[in-house]
């Protein structure tokens, strides 16, 4: 646990050692600040105390900023020769992966946590939903779990960090846009299927304030799937 929390530490200095932090949380603060007070289906135009609004565009916001933040992770460390340094220490793949996961995940906590005045304010203005809001911000957390598991993997086969964050998003717009329209056109078993492998059957089940077994059991496997398949990577560097 210690190496993993010494790696995660290292990662969160070099995001804000390279301003790539700062750059990524007034990117995020301004786009889901404007689209949720400002902007189309804001809170004012649904008339509604609900952080819905919030958690719709922060669904897509995410999708594109993860892939930005986990590129540099594993393929920069490619480029630069500094993984064969890291992996030749007394740590395990797994810890090097999880203490890369788990620095990306903190960062995008402290995104969250920065829109808690939104919660606030809505709350002071009506009647905010407490277990929903809990429940949104929940979904979150899993959301980008997920996506950061993907952009480790693309990121750890690669030594281009804009090949990382195109194949990252090749592979999450199936999660994202593809298996929930294929879903629509599909029936029995392999409706279903498509179904569950959709991100939004399960995000906005636990937006509306539902925490399902199958919501969680979705977004924990494909994050554990996603973590697993970069630490083959590194195993397979590791012996290269």
């Amino acid at each position: 646990m210690k190496q993993v929390w010494n790696i995660a530490k290292r990662e969160l200095s070099a995001y804000f050692d390279s301003l790539m932090a700062y750059i990524l949380l007034i990117l995020f603060l301004g786009f889901s600040g404007f689209f949720t007070w400002i902007y189309g289906s804001d809170i004012f135009y649904i008339k509604q105390a609900t952080l819905v609004p919030f958690f719709n565009i922060a669904f897509w916001t995410l999708f594109f900023f993860i892939p930005a933040l986990t590129m540099r992770m594993l393929s920069e460390e490619n480029r630069s020769g500094t993984l064969e340094l890291l992996l030749t220490k007394p740590v395990s793949n797994w810890q090097v992966v999880m203490g890369k996961f788990t620095a990306s995940l903190l960062l995008i906590a402290i995104a969250l946590l920065l829109t808690l005045p939104y919660a606030i304010t809505i709350s002071a203005i009506g009647n905010l939903d407490a277990g929903q809001a809990f429940s949104g911000y929940f979904a979150l957390l899993l959301f980008s779990a997920m996506y950061i598991s993907i952009g480790l993997f693309t990121s750890s086969f690669t030594k281009n960090q804009i090949v990382s964050y195109l194949m990252a998003l090749f592979i999450g717009v199936f999660f994202q846009i593809i298996f929930g329209m294929l879903s629509m056109n599909a029936y029995g078993f392999a409706g279903r299927l498509l179904d569950y492998l959709s991100v939004a059957t399960h995000f906005q089940s636990m937006t509306r304030g539902v925490i399902d077994s199958r919501d969680l059991i979705f977004f924990l496997g494909v994050s554990f799937i996603g973590l697993v398949l970069t630490e083959a990577m590194l195993i397979k560097k590791r012996f290269a």
